[in-house]
């Protein structure tokens, strides 16, 4: 018998169909992957499977039973499906226990008894190698340790099925292979589980099948083996060959483009950026290795002037800038690509056309003394539409009609069209499609082999390994270390983690 059977499912939103007539079949006791591009209606499936959102057609059969299409994500717990979310669910200031308690409440029993639910933690605990500490406050753990409290969670309402939301975005290399050791246990130990991955790796290591969709469409289901590989894969899922190996040009100049001294910045009396010293030379790709907010876009804010720093010394091409305005620092050749590129990359209400002259617009030819030339504005545009491969109906459409990989494309054109000096990319390929990541990775490299410069902040491992020339590692706001790209994925991790080697490499 199967744990999980979709037949013929279809999702509409509006006139986008977002599943098309799939069919998904999870076996007992393994681990299927779930694989596509940014927006083939991965999530959208599984939604449906955990009742979050409602099929149009088809059908939906937990372990032999058909369930109703309307079902709740209550019902799905009752039927032994669990989901661990991209965002954790949990309440920061509480404990493990209390965020279990609240998590298992129920109308006919609305008051559990919290040293049974301890109990019961630690049995469940032991039993699949978490090591939890039922005690400890959510905000003191690691995000690799709250991960795994989403998990045990899931555990404790007797889940069967497990599905995991890119599970690995924000662990480090140890803790992704903390993670594997748990799913191999529980599929031991008869779950079943579905990952939903981009990391084409990490599916080859752990999934025992995956399935491929694009554009809302069942490409097909195939058994992890060795005859598959990671080309294979990605050909499947975008629909062509796929780059992996990104060449260098050229060694990066000994003239220096940036250069920080000693830099600190505080926040709420708190050090984000911690005494951080380095530089980038010319035609080179420093890269920041690191786990989410251990002071990743506090540095690069300050860089760019978006934040006053506390004391340090910041030189671009050999002046300093340290007490100079963001428009100076624009006009003199540092581009930024920021973190969010919806809050602070775009406006989301405004036009394409207006979004990518966001920085030329005061001058030639878009300044027509001190009005704006809209012809010139629109021509500029559609060059930079076609160049950069953006996809959308006309330079008029709003940046919020965009899908999110042309949202980044949109940025990445309007900060490199300009011939930065520099280019600050914070997580310049999150959340895009393996295709969408390849272009951006040329593109940078493109702008390295042409002499410019780039400080690329990623917590995309294999990433920062394909495309940099050295590699700081940033653990909360200070640098553990500074490497080449040769120095392996455990001696990053264990920097990673916060455990100090003393490596250098300058």
């Amino acid at each position: 018998m199967n744990a999980i059977e979709m037949k013929s499912i279809t999702k509409r939103f509006g006139s986008l169909i977002a599943n098309n007539n799939i069919d998904f079949t999870l076996k007992k006791g393994s681990i299927h992957a779930l694989l596509g591009e940014n927006g083939a209606g991965k999530t959208t499936l599984m939604n449906q499977l955990f009742g979050l959102s409602v099929a149009d057609e088809g059908s939906i059969l937990i372990e032999g039973e058909p369930i109703n299409l309307e079902h709740s994500p209550q019902e799905s717990m009752q039927r032994g499906i669990g989901m661990v979310h991209q965002h954790f669910m949990l309440i920061k200031n509480m404990s493990v226990i209390s965020n279990i308690m609240l998590a298992n409440e129920d109308e006919n029993f609305p008051l559990l008894n919290p040293k049974l639910t301890k109990k019961k933690i630690i049995k469940l605990s032991e039993k699949y190698h978490l090591n939890v500490n039922p005690n400890a406050i959510i905000e003191n753990l690691s995000v690799g340790q709250q991960q795994r409290v989403e998990i045990l969670a899931a555990l404790y309402k007797e889940t069967n099925t497990l599905i995991l939301d890119e599970p690995t975005a924000v662990l480090t290399p140890e803790e992704v292979d903390d993670l594997f050791i748990i799913l191999r246990e529980l599929k031991e130990s008869g779950k079943s589980i579905v990952i939903i991955t981009h990391h084409l790796n990490e599916i080859m290591d752990i999934a025992d099948e995956v399935t491929v969709l694009r554009n809302g469409n069942l490409i097909g289901t195939y058994l992890i083996n060795e005859k598959t590989s990671t080309q294979e894969l990605s050909r499947l899922m975008v629909g062509r060959d796929v780059l992996f190996d990104f060449k260098k040009q050229n060694e990066p100049k000994v003239e220096k483009i940036l250069e920080v001294k000693n830099l600190i910045y505080s926040s709420n009396s708190v050090k984000q950026v911690n005494d951080i010293s380095f530089y980038i030379k010319k035609g080179e790709i420093f890269a920041i290795a690191g786990v989410d907010g251990n002071g990743q876009k506090e540095l690069c804010d300050t860089i760019v002037g978006l934040n006053k720093m506390d004391s340090g010394k910041i030189y671009l091409k050999n002046y300093d800038i340290s007490n100079t305005k963001v428009k100076y620092r624009i006009k003199n050749g540092i581009s930024y690509i920021p973190q969010d590129r919806q809050k602070s990359g775009l406006v989301m209400n405004w036009s394409i056309s207006d979004n990518l002259i966001l920085k030329t617009y005061e001058r030639k030819p878009i300044a027509n003394g001190i009005f704006v030339s809209n012809i010139k504005a629109q021509e500029q545009a559609s060059r930079m539409i076609d160049k950069y491969n953006i996809k959308s109906q006309n330079s008029s459409d709003k940046a919020n009609q965009l899908s999110g990989g042309n949202q980044q494309k949109v940025i990445l054109a309007r900060e490199m069209d300009r011939g930065p000096a520099l280019l600050i990319a914070s997580h310049p390929t999150r959340g895009l499609d393996v295709g969408a990541m390849e272009y951006v990775r040329n593109q940078m490299l493109e702008l390295r082999n042409n002499g410019g410069s780039v400080l690329l902040v990623s917590a995309d491992l294999e990433e920062i390994f394909q495309i940099a020339d050295r590699i700081a590692v940033i653990f909360k706001g200070q640098f553990m270390g500074i490497l080449k790209p040769d120095c392996g994925i455990a001696k990053l991790g264990r920097l990673m983690a916060g455990l100090n080697e003393g490596e250098r490499s300058e």
